[in-house]
């Protein structure tokens, strides 16, 4: 795996938190996450990579990430019983493999789509010829999944609810064109003790408005 930066994060007192209730409520539940399918406009990025040649979903994983910074709670993790609260989240995702299996890729997060594609295309064919699953050792990450066979309404993940773990889970679909535009179904799935559903609605827009100008850095 390719040395990626931690970071700064910041530990969260959360007896003086305003998300306490709802942190103590969520959790030790069960099964923590919510989430929703939508569908999004992806013609301006989706362009963008064909222009430039560059992979189409790894552009939009770069402005989801760059939609990502701008929420706070899409930064927040626990780990260990502990809240933090991260400066930088990087990506990971499932990885196709050309005997039909799948690696785990990670992938450093740049505010430049120009700097993040170039290099998370390397990583993306390193885990192609490998045989194994790598994973992630620190919490500041974001995991993503691609479907691009399906233009789907709902989606459900696989989880260990054993192991601790409250990354945000999202989801690319099928690309659909039709009247000159380019739409895709995306799902989020995010633990309830950190994101609430305004949250993700926040991220939503965010995440649009980074999708309609792909050059465009974070604020």
């Amino acid at each position: 795996m390719q040395e990626i930066l931690v970071g700064s994060r910041q530990k969260i007192d959360v007896e003086t938190w305003e998300r306490r209730a709802s942190f103590n409520h969520f959790r030790n539940f069960t099964e923590p996450y919510h989430g929703v399918c939508l569908r999004v406009d992806c013609t301006a990025t989706y362009r963008y990579a064909k222009q430039h040649h560059i992979s189409v979903f790894l552009s939009l994983l770069h402005r989801s990430l760059v939609a990502a910074h701008q929420i706070e709670n899409f930064r927040t993790r626990i780990v260990d019983g502990v809240v933090w609260r991260y400066e930088q989240i990087n990506g990971g995702s499932a990885v196709g493999r050309p005997n039909g299996t799948i690696g785990f890729g990670h992938y450093q997060f740049r505010q430049r789509i120009g700097e993040f594609v170039p290099e998370a295309s390397i990583e993306l064919e390193r885990v192609r010829q490998r045989n194994d699953l790598e994973h992630y050792p620190e919490a500041n990450l974001i995991r993503y999944s691609i479907l691009p066979w399906f233009d789907f309404t709902s989606i459900s993940h696989a989880r260990d609810f054993s192991r601790e773990d409250s990354a945000p889970r999202i989801t690319f679909g099928k690309i659909t064109d039709a009247d000159d535009r380019s739409t895709m179904p995306v799902s989020i799935h995010v633990h309830h003790a950190l994101i609430d559903g305004l949250h993700v609605a926040h991220f939503v827009e965010k995440f649009q408005q980074s999708l309609d100008a792909p050059e465009s850095e974070p604020l």
